[in-house]
């Protein structure tokens, strides 16, 4: 068993609408769009050398966190953060009002 690398920094670009993470082979982030109370998660995207290193999950749990923080609600369109909540039921009462994951 190996040990896990810890995810690089995330910061919050709230300018571009994003959270994201310098990584080898660019930049990962998760794309949203704050409509009034809500965040609409729109992309998440991580360059293919640091595929598979739990990157992805650190920048969705950033977006949640702040969208808890805030008392805002998501609406996931993208893909990725529908699974991530799936897997994540603790996560499913920030859905915003008829939101599926």
């Amino acid at each position: 068993m190996t040990e896990r690398t810890p995810p690089p920094p995330i910061v919050h670009d709230l300018a571009r609408q994003r959270f994201e993470a310098e990584v080898e082979g660019g930049v990962a982030h998760a794309d949203y769009q704050r409509v009034g109370d809500t965040l609409h998660m729109m992309h998440t995207e991580v360059p293919p050398a640091s595929e598979g290193r739990g990157i992805a999950a650190a920048l969705v749990e950033a977006a949640l966190d702040f969208a808890a923080e805030n008392r805002l609600k998501v609406q996931p369109l993208c893909g990725y953060v529908r699974a991530y909540m799936r897997r994540h039921p603790e996560t499913l009462p920030l859905l915003a009002p008829g939101a599926r994951v």
